[in-house]
């Protein structure tokens, strides 16, 4: 059973996907944060299909809850952006705040030369 701040933050992630659409040209980049991991995918969502994707357990990152596993996760996830030629994205942040975890990935895609 769900508590009421998942349910909460699965509202608020309705809202965001309600505004956000990912193209071909710039391709929506989709994050899930749980207890022990992050996963990332970019997503096209004109043809449904998943372009590029990295999460801590994929790296082998044996703690996948910390910042440091976030900034290595969106690096890996800015690299295979780069090879797959993708220079532009959308942020889905999937209903979690912009803090932490979260904004330690995205400055990491960031560095990587992709731009939101």
């Amino acid at each position: 059973m769900t508590d009421k701040k998942t349910l909460l933050r699965v509202k608020r992630h309705k809202i965001i996907r309600k505004k956000i659409h990912g193209t071909e040209e710039r391709p929506r980049l989709a994050v899930f944060r749980s207890n022990k991991n992050i996963f990332v995918q970019v997503i096209n969502d004109d043809k449904k299909t998943t372009l590029a994707s990295s999460s801590s357990l994929q790296l082998k990152i044996s703690n996948g809850s910390n910042i440091a596993a976030s900034i290595k996760v969106g690096s890996d996830i800015g690299k295979k952006c780069k090879t797959k030629k993708i220079k532009t994205i959308v942020f889905d942040r999937g209903g979690f705040l912009y803090h932490g975890r979260i904004k330690a990935l995205a400055d990491a895609v960031r560095k990587e030369g992709i731009v939101f």
